[in-house]
C-alpha cells in the first residue's frame, strides 16, 4: 500500500482519538497506573503518532507499568534503541561544537535540550533533540559561520528567529519518530524572544552569563533555564504547537528551585511583570501537580491578563499542542494584551507580510512529507476560505498520523 492509498480516519474520528490518547498518555507519564487503556486498534496506532509528536516515546518506554499490544511494545522498544544511538551522536556533536567555538573564540550558550542534557535530569536517550540551539552575539555571526564550516555544517536558511545550519552531506529523514541517522541541525540565535501574539517578549539579557568564555557556556543559573523553558512553552501554547516533553522539562527543573529562585523568576524585568508565565506554569501543574508551588501559581495568576487567565483555565494539553487537529484562523488571540494587539494579530493572519509567507514556504521545503496534505500549496486566499467554510486539518498532525499508519502497514506487509 502506498502513501497515497493509506486510509485516514474521518476528521471527527481522528480528533476524538487524538484527544483520548493524548490525555491518557499524559496522565500515565505523570502518574503511572496498572490499568492498560481500552483502545481500538486504530487508537493504538494513533497513540504512536501522539507519543512521537509529544516527544515522550522513550519516557513512556521507561515509565509505563502496562505493556500494551505487541506492536506498541515493539514501537517503544525501537524508539528507545534509536534514541540511545542518537544520544551518542548528539554528545559527539556537542563536543565538536565546543572545540571549534573555542578555537574560533566564540562564546555561546547551549540552550534548552543541550542544557538539560548537561544536568543529567533524564536517562540517556529519554529526551528527544531534533536540533542544537546556540545563543551567540551579533558580532560573532561570521565567526560562528566559520566554526560551523569547520565541522562540515552549512547555512540552510535564515528566519526572523534564527539561522539554521545543516550537515554538508544531506541525509533524508528515516523511519517514523526518532531515528539515529536523522539529520541534526544547529540553530544559531542572536536573541531569544517570542511574539505573544504580536508584541515580542525578549529575555535575551537574562540568558547570557556575565563571564562567558569561548566555547559552550551554561545558562547563568537554573532560574534562567526555567525562564527560557517557560517562554518557549508559552510561544508554543500560543501557536497550539506545545509538546508534552516541554511540560516535563518544566516540571523537572521546577523541582530543583528554592523559594528564593521562584521570587527571582517572578520578579519584574526591564520594568515589566512576567504576565505570560501563568499559562505554562498552570498547565504544567495540571499534569504535574506537585512540581509548581501553589503560592507561585497565585503570584503568576495575579499578573496574567484576565482574558488569558480565563482561557487558560479551559485548556488541556490537547488544545494547545500538536494533538489539536484543527487549523484555527487566529490561534492564541487570547494572548493579546490590548484590543489593538488583537486587531494587529488578525491583520497579520489575514494579510501576512512577504517575509512571513517566505518563511512558510521555507518550512514546507524543509519537510517534504507535508506535501501529502494540500495546504501549503493552496494560495493564502484559498486558505482563508477554508478557515471560514471548512475544518482543515493541521498539516504537521496529519503528516505524523499518516507516518504512523504507514509504519503499521509496512510492518504488516513485512510479516506476510
Amino acid at each position: 500500500m502506498t502513501a497515497s492509498t493509506i486510509r485516514m480516519p474521518t476528521f471527527k474520528v481522528l480528533a476524538v482519538a487524538l484527544r483520548r490518547t493524548t490525555e491518557q498518555l499524559a496522565r500515565e507519564l505523570a502518574h503511572p497506573t496498572d490499568s492498560q487503556p481500552d483502545w481500538t486498534e486504530t487508537e493504538w496506532t494513533i497513540a504512536r503518532s501522539v507519543a512521537a509528536m509529544q516527544g515522550i516515546s522513550v519516557l513512556l518506554a521507561n515509565t509505563l507499568r502496562w505493556p500494551g499490544p505487541p506492536a506498541w511494545q515493539a514501537f517503544l522498544a525501537e524508539q528507545r534503541e534509536q534514541s540511545l544511538l542518537r544520544h551518542e551522536r548528539i554528545g559527539l556533536l556537542l563536543e565538536r561544537i565546543d572545540v571549534v567555538t573555542r578555537e574560533r573564540k566564540v562564546d555561546c550558550v547551549a540552550l534548552k535540550g543541550a542544557a538539560l542534557r548537561a544536568l543529567d535530569l533524564y536517562a540517556p536517550g529519554e529526551r528527544p533533540m531534533g536540533d542544537i540551539d546556540l545563543l551567540v552575539a551579533d558580532r560573532d555571526l561570521q565567526s560562528i559561520a566559520a566554526a560551523m564550516a569547520d565541522i562540515d555544517y552549512v547555512e540552510a536558511f535564515t528566519t526572523q528567529r534564527h539561522r539554521v545550519y545543516e550537515p554538508l552531506r544531506k541525509v533524508a529523514p528515516r523511519g517514523f519518530g526518532e531515528h539515529a541517522e536523522n539529520p541534526l541541525k544547529i540553530e544559531i540565535h542572536t536573541a531569544v524572544a517570542e511574539p505573544l501574539p504580536v508584541r515580542s517578549v525578549n529575555i535575551t539579557d537574562r540568558l547570557r552569563p556575565s563571564r562567558a568564555r569561548p566555547g559552550l557556556n551554561n545558562y547563568p543559573d537554573l532560574v534562567s533555564l526555567l525562564l527560557h523553558l517557560l517562554l518557549h512553552a508559552a510561544g508554543n501554547m500560543r501557536a497550539h504547537a506545545l509538546r508534552q516533553v516541554q511540560l516535563h522539562d518544566i516540571a523537572m527543573v521546577a523541582g530543583l528551585l528554592y523559594e528564593s529562585d521562584w521570587r527571582t523568576l517572578l520578579g519584574r524585568s526591564h520594568g515589566e511583570e512576567p504576565w505570560w508565565l501563568f499559562p505554562p506554569l498552570v498547565l504544567t501543574a495540571r499534569y504535574y501537580p506537585k512540581q509548581i508551588p501553589p503560592e507561585v501559581l497565585r503570584a503568576a495568576s495575579a499578573t496574567c491578563p484576565r482574558v488569558l487567565r480565563l482561557a487558560t483555565a479551559r485548556h488541556s494539553l490537547t488544545d494547545v499542542s500538536w494533538s489539536n487537529l484543527r487549523i484555527h484562523a487566529f490561534p492564541g488571540i487570547e494572548w493579546s494584551r490590548t484590543p489593538l494587539d488583537a486587531v494587529r494579530f488578525v491583520r497579520a493572519r489575514i494579510v501576512p507580510t512577504r517575509r512571513s509567507l517566505a518563511e512558510l514556504e521555507l518550512a514546507r521545503r524543509a519537510q517534504p512529507q507535508f506535501d501529502h496534505v494540500p495546504w501549503y500549496g493552496v494560495s493564502h486566499g484559498g486558505r482563508i476560505l477554508r478557515w471560514v467554510f471548512s475544518r482543515p486539518p493541521r498539516v504537521q498532525t496529519i503528516a505524523s498520523v499518516r507516518a504512523a499508519l504507514e509504519s503499521v502497514d509496512a510492518a504488516a506487509q513485512a510479516g506476510e
